[in-house]
């Protein structure tokens, strides 16, 4: 079991990328976070990332980044 968070902004392509797939599988599992609209959000992903990079996945918190990887991981461990 993992527990899984994706930071993103629904504006941003790469991230609309991973939402579609997400959507697509039915992915329910998955905790969506707007950095745009939740402050906590963004400072959360900001102090465990390092960084403001989004789409930016949580597993069991550790972060993984960049939309194909992301879409990787899920075609590897839940698909």
């Amino acid at each position: 079991m993992f527990d899984l968070v994706l930071y993103y902004y629904p504006t941003c392509p790469y991230c609309r990328k991973v939402t579609k797939f997400i959507d697509k599988h039915d992915l329910e599992e998955i905790e969506l976070k707007n950095i745009n609209q939740d402050e906590e959000a963004e400072a959360e992903l900001i102090e465990v990332g390092g960084k403001r990079q989004v789409p930016c996945l949580f597993i069991n918190g550790k972060p993984l980044y960049e939309s194909n990887d992301i879409i990787n991981w899920f075609k590897s461990n839940l698909i």
